[in-house]
């Protein structure tokens, strides 16, 4: 029954194409009455929606959500590199910050970082990673500001936050993009040299996701300013959760603005609006804490009341009053893009290092817990999902030093590696058990569990960001006319937005059309006749890929016309089919990444992981699609035609997991590409470094233990015996050397220490204000 009605709708497709041609008739009696409804369905959009639409660019996501991607585009896009400069400041500024840095002491301590840490930020050029030279700055890249954010995080969050704030959405980025330049030339040097601390106040008590609903307030009126009067704007507003407000001296402010009197022109509302701030001007308070999760970075609420300031505050000047969210929607690219996922990345990072470490040192039953498949399991996702989100932290911030502003690439960069970084921590606190749960400056992952639902939360929540951004403006940005689409249903003049729209309709058709057949054509040869633009291991997932890319567009495009202004409602559903355009991207990112670096053998077992499990999660989204659709036999048949031979995506195989896990727990380049964000110091205070050096150690001595149980089960040792007993009857019969034996006393001291955990006197938890 199912493939008759397919038959049927291929018939009306084609004897549509035929008819429509007529163009008179097509408009009259089919492109009108379409005009009509699609105005009728279309969802309803809020000011700051629509302000959001038409902020920033669209990227890769465009082919993404074309049916046909192209993938030499994608291969041919720079290669991320740190310029000699950028490496330099990595490898001396900031491994010198890291030498400095404690969590466990700045959250016992003061709840802050040192006065000694505040000072080099200041000084070293750490507040200025996005200044340009010529103001004072240092003019990075997005990926030196990533990479730096990174290693920082994977030390400490609370620095790493610090900085990434001055650097991401916030008053400099705010003027380089929008300033006057006597803004620019005022406030930027100071911003660079650290003389001034800035912020940005943008969240609420009712305004979180959801800026529209600000009641902070900017009336437009004359006040006295240095002894004249001025036009200015008097300013009231209560803000929480700001991030470096207690010490901020600048307050970047979002409000919304209105002119009761006309006093700047016509115009009454001008809607949410951005203006800087000094904050020792009377009526600003900020100075109080909050305290989000124990960490140490300073966060806090900020108020003001009857604050007057001039017009010529308004970031931009008069021509930006009222174009505020448009700015922050287009600078969120830098937080979303750059600062979030760099906490992801590092976390990842981190959790590789030490959990492949400890999975090595601890041992049960006689054996590495590393070689039991539960472990293993962990591991492996561990690993996979750490390859994965430094792939999309590479392209991301390529996406961005080409000078896009891809508003719902670094929206699934922000949502994804958060939560993939939430994943990893988890599995990294399975493996560690015990070990991982007690607090203190031993154990090195607490403080990044806990603090990791911060990053979740902050700059678009990531349900929020999940179930009504990703997808919810993505398929209208993205979608090659839908867009046009409403730009037509928008126009007042009917007939020119029916001659309009009956230009896009006939190219829509055509492309839902199109669609349809190659999906269907894909389906039923599971996607091997589709193009690649390389051979050998990777070239399956290439065309595997080109194939979801069309079914996302096919059900996209029904999903729209069948739903209309509902399906923005319908957030499980649209969330879904946000899903599978992360996947795309994330298994994008890895296959870039993997060329790149010259198809590396060594991470083909990477490869196949992510793009395995990409392409399950990518099948799992497109069957919640089908299943929950309110129509439900057309659900049915979307499955028919996307996967006619059914669903054949399964995730890694057991056997990838375990190579992974094989590498992992051994020194090598594919370790190397999963930790080299970690810092760590060789030495025993270094919590990190203590399992690290731990680990080598055992690896290195791996050749020696083989000998003992092979002489063990030979009857020439004792089997059960302590080692200290069996190390002396080995060296006794000669079957190791003095410096041997001493190799693997060693070796074992160093595994002891690493498992122990942190003990604490009476009084002193205490004393630790704990």
């Amino acid at each position: 029954m199912g493939w008759i009605l397919l038959l049927l709708l291929l018939a009306l497709l084609v004897g549509g194409a035929v008819i429509l041609r007529r163009s008179d008739w097509r408009r009259r009696w089919v492109t009108a009455p379409l005009f009509r409804h699609f105005k009728r369905i279309l969802p309803p959009l809020s000011r700051t929606e629509q302000e959001a639409m038409a902020a920033g660019s669209v990227w890769w996501d465009g082919e993404l959500f074309s049916g046909r991607p192209d993938w030499s585009r994608l291969l041919a896009y720079p290669k991320p590199a740190l310029t000699a400069e950028e490496q330099a400041f990595i490898d001396d500024k900031v491994s010198r910050l890291l030498d400095m840095v404690s969590d466990f002491d700045c959250i016992t301590g003061a709840k802050d970082l040192s006065p000694e840490v505040w000072d080099y930020l200041r000084t070293q050029g750490f507040f200025a990673l996005i200044i340009p030279t010529r103001y004072g700055g240092l003019g990075f890249s997005s990926l030196a500001n990533s990479t730096i954010v990174a290693r920082i995080a994977s030390r400490s969050l609370s620095a790493a936050v610090t900085v990434m704030v001055p650097n991401s959405l916030g008053p400099a980025e705010l003027l380089l993009h929008y300033g006057t330049e006597a803004q620019k030339d005022d406030w930027l040097p100071r911003l660079a040299s650290g003389e001034a601390i800035p912020c940005f106040a943008l969240t609420g008590l009712e305004a979180g996701s959801d800026a529209g609903a600000m009641s902070d307030q900017g009336i437009v009126c004359r006040g006295e300013w240095q002894g004249e009067s001025i036009i200015g704007i008097r300013l009231n507003w209560d803000k929480r959760y700001i991030t470096l407000a207690p010490c901020a001296t600048v307050l970047g402010l979002a409000f919304k603005l209105s002119d009761p009197d006309h006093l700047m022109g016509e115009q009454t509302d001008y809607g949410i609006t951005c203006a800087l701030i000094p904050t020792d001007l009377a009526g600003v308070e900020t100075g109080v804490r909050h305290y989000p999760m124990g960490q140490a970075f300073l966060n806090g609420p900020t108020r003001g009341t009857d604050v007057f300031i001039p017009l010529d505050w308004i970031i931009g000047g008069w021509a930006y009053a009222g174009k505020g969210w448009g700015m922050l929607v287009e600078s969120l690219s830098a937080g979303r893009g750059i600062s979030l996922p760099a906490l992801g990345t590092a976390c990842g990072h981190l959790a590789t290092l030490t959990t492949s470490a400890y999975a090595t040192v601890r041992r049960q039953f006689g054996l590495p817990i590393g070689r039991f498949e539960g472990v293993q399991e962990a591991l492996a996702r561990i690993a996979g999902l750490t390859y994965q989100m430094e792939a999309a932290r590479r392209l991301t911030t390529t996406g961005l030093d080409m000078g896009e502003r891809p508003g719902i690439i670094t929206a699934i960069a922000k949502y994804h590696m958060t939560e993939l970084a939430r994943q990893v921590l988890n599995d990294a606190m399975d493996v560690h058990a015990g070990r991982g749960l007690q607090w203190g400056p031993h154990n090195y992952l607490a403080f990044h569990y806990t603090g990791i639902p911060i990053a979740i939360t902050v700059e678009g929540a990531n349900i929020l960001t999940r179930n009504l951004m990703i997808f919810g403006q993505g398929a209208i940005r993205c979608h090659p006319f839908v867009l046009a689409e409403l730009e037509a249903a928008g126009e007042t003049d009917e007939e020119q937005a029916v001659s309009r729209f009956d230009g896009l309709l006939l190219r829509h058709m055509a492309f839902t059309g199109r669609n349809l057949l190659l999906a269907l054509g894909s389906g039923l040869t599971l996607g091997r006749l589709e193009r690649t633009p390389v051979s050998g291991a990777s070239a399956g997932y290439y065309r595997q890929l080109t194939r979801m890319s069309r079914a996302l567009a096919l059900c996209s495009d029904v999903a729209m016309l069948t739903l209309g202004g509902s399906l923005k409602r319908r957030e499980m559903l649209s969330a879904r089919l946000g899903d599978v355009l992360s996947q795309l991207y994330l298994a994008s990112a890895t296959l870039k990444m993997f060329e790149d670096e010259g198809r590396p053998a060594a991470e083909l077992p990477l490869l196949h992981y992510a793009l395995q499990r990409a392409l399950a999660q990518i099948g799992a989204a497109l069957q919640g699609v089908f299943d929950n659709l309110p129509n439900r036999l057309l659900g049915w048949w979307l499955a028919r035609l996307i996967f006619p031979l059914g669903m054949h995506y399964r995730g890694a195989r057991d056997r990838v997991q375990q190579q992974i896990c094989r590498d992992i727990m051994q020194p090598g380049a594919m370790r190397e590409r999963l930790t080299q964000l970690c810092y760590w110091r060789p030495e025993d205070s270094d919590a990190v470094g203590q399992v690290e050096l731990a680990f080598r150690a055992l690896v290195a001595t791996q050749p020696l233990e083989e000998r003992l149980q092979q002489a063990q089960k030979a009857g020439q040792l004792p089997a059960h015996a302590s080692l200290s007993s069996v190390l002396e009857q080995a060296e006794a019969q000669a079957i190791l050397t003095p410096a041997e034996a001493e190799q693997l006393r060693q070796a074992e001291r160093m595994r002891i220490a690493a498992l122990q955990v942190d003990e604490f006197a009476p009084g002193e938890l205490e004393r630790l204000g704990q």
